[in-house]
């Protein structure tokens, strides 16, 4: 009776990797088609793909009705041609202002995507301000933006408030026992 245990031991031992691994559910895990958005919003237009859409974090913790919020957004042009970005519009702003330092205009107002390749906006291309925001905006809240681009088309996605990439101080613990020893 005793080699039979161990037979079966032995047996569930050597084959429980084999039948675990087929628990493994693979590339039709249902996380193998979910998109986290994390760090910002994203959406898709024509050869357009947007990625991490959102602002700048506030360094006050907070925008202020009326005040500016710079965008950050990875566009990429999986296309064959150049596609311009024409329109940047939105509920939560009053107007946008565009520098773009490879620009041959003073005060440009459409930014190049290259076929194949990414912009940048907000770090190291151009910079886009949302200017006159139309209310107090928080880090978790968000805007939607609409992009219009030449070619491509329209496309609206929400742009995340920025959250701080560093840690920041906390304040004063609350004393839940209030005072109590």
């Amino acid at each position: 009776m005793n080699r039979v245990l161990r037979a079966v031991t032995t047996g569930v031992l050597v084959l429980s990797p084999a039948v675990l691994s087929a628990c493994s559910a693979g590339q039709v895990a249902q996380t193998a088609t979910q998109d986290r958005d994390i760090r910002g919003g994203q959406a898709n237009v024509g050869d357009i793909h947007l990625r991490t859409a959102s602002t700048a974090y506030p360094q006050s913790g907070l925008y202020e009705s009326g005040g500016d919020a710079r965008l950050l957004v990875a566009i990429a042009n999986s296309g064959t041609a150049d596609d311009v970005l024409t329109d940047i519009s939105g509920e939560g702003f009053e107007s946008v202002e565009i520098v773009d330092p490879t620009s041959e205009e003073e005060a440009p107002t459409e930014i190049t995507v290259p076929a194949g390749q990414n912009v940048y906006v907000g770090e190291g291309g151009p910079t886009v301000t949302l200017v006159g925001l139309t209310e107090e905006l928080t880090p978790g809240q968000s805007l939607e933006v609409t992009m219009t681009f030449q070619d491509a088309g329209e496309v609206t996605l929400p742009v995340l408030i920025g959250t701080p990439s560093l840690d920041l101080p906390r304040g004063e613990g609350f004393d839940f026992h209030g005072g109590e020893e």
